[in-house]
């Protein structure tokens, strides 16, 4: 089971996320994220990776393994930047195995 990823939870580049793709579904008080959503950083979209689960027709976002494009960041910095993927998340709301 994995944590789920919301507003404002780490990135790999040290932005945050910034939820867009939908406003009804919270855990612990912050909006879930969903594929798609940027970072503080500009761009750096998300790619859900829990594939079963949807909040208003988006995939769920979880913290283990799901990926992002570059951010604004990408260049000329390099680096995380370039793959600013989802770092923290909800220590108590869960959800797949994975994938």
């Amino acid at each position: 089971m994995l944590g789920i990823h919301r507003h404002g939870d780490s990135r790999a580049c040290g932005a945050t996320t910034v939820v867009t793709g939908q406003t009804t579904v919270f855990a612990d008080g912050k909006l879930v994220s969903v594929n798609g959503d940027p970072n503080t950083d500009g761009n750096g979209n998300l790619v859900a990776a829990c594939a079963n689960v949807y909040i208003g027709g988006q995939a769920l976002v979880v913290i283990i393994g799901n990926k992002a494009g570059p951010d604004g960041l990408c260049i000329p910095i390099g680096a995380a930047h370039c793959a600013p993927n989802a770092s923290s998340g909800s220590s108590t709301v869960f959800v797949g195995t994975g994938n």
